[in-house]
């Protein structure tokens, strides 16, 4: 049975933050993620979680100045001091919330910076939240990033991912998967996912294009989802989509394709 988790981030975002854990519970869902819980003490988000019976499926790793326009900074060599402080945090705050996966963004490679000092970096870092995860019993993913929508993000494929976690020699990396970032850079959407299932920790997803609910563009949906549950995929669905027309009218895609939470 699919399990769908609201990205907290991207839905009810009507709503100040600490507010949407109940308009997801109300909605019916059991399972919410968001990018980054560290604006807000780990104490009043455990709140939230348990007074609405959530459980919090995944959130990232730090990944640098969002504001400012980073995505990540695994793949600077010169932040692996501030990327290794930035595993103690994460792991404090999922020890805190129950969370067993945090996602890794790699981040955009700087200017300066060669591909296989990128390479090389990445592999490192990834080398070391795997280890300190692995203490904690959370395991680690690691999402490609379409190159449209974040030009310079070092990370754009699943083949590529697939090879940084086999260099790393970690067990506990596994690929984020994100449907609507797959089909802007590579397609073959339902063929990948089954040629690597057991390699895929968490699923996401948007319609392309637009990033918006599915039904509103070109992804079948009607046929990737039965096919998970098809396959034996028994993680989460991360709803990462922009409403396009408020959060609780674009829910009506789940029950128009057949789905009950």
């Amino acid at each position: 049975m699919t399990k769908l988790a609201a990205n907290l981030t991207m839905l009810f975002n009507e709503v100040d933050f600490l507010d949407r854990f109940g308009e997801a519970a109300k909605a019916g869902f059991k399972g919410v993620e968001f990018l980054f819980p560290y604006a807000f003490e780990a104490g009043r988000i455990a709140e939230q979680l348990d007074k609405n019976r959530l459980q919090l499926v995944l959130h990232n790793l730090p990944a640098g100045n969002w504001e400012a326009g980073e995505r990540g900074i695994a793949c600077d060599p010169a932040r692996t001091a501030e990327f290794q402080d930035g595993v103690g945090k994460a792991i404090a705050y999922a020890k805190a919330l129950g969370v067993k996966q945090l996602n890794c963004l790699v981040g955009i490679k700087p200017a300066k910076v060669t591909d296989a000092q990128a390479y090389s970096t990445v592999v490192d870092n990834l080398r070391f939240a795997a280890k300190a995860l692995q203490g904690h019993d959370i395991g680690l993913l690691i999402e490609p990033i379409n190159n449209f929508d974040i030009p310079g993000f070092y990370l754009n494929g699943t083949e590529q991912a697939l090879g940084i976690i086999a260099e790393t020699g970690s067990y506990n990396i596994k690929v984020q998967y994100d449907i609507y970032h797959m089909q802007r850079m590579e397609g073959e959407i339902a063929a990948t996912i089954k040629n690597n299932l057991a390699k895929i920790g968490h699923i996401q997803l948007a319609d392309n294009p637009g990033r918006f609910e599915p039904g509103t563009g070109e992804i079948n949906y009607r046929y990737l989802l039965p096919m998970l549950d098809e396959i034996g995929y028994t993680g989460w669905v991360g709803l990462e989509y922009k409403p396009k027309n408020g959060t609780v009218n674009g829910l009506k895609w789940i029950a128009e394709h057949g789905i009950s939470q």
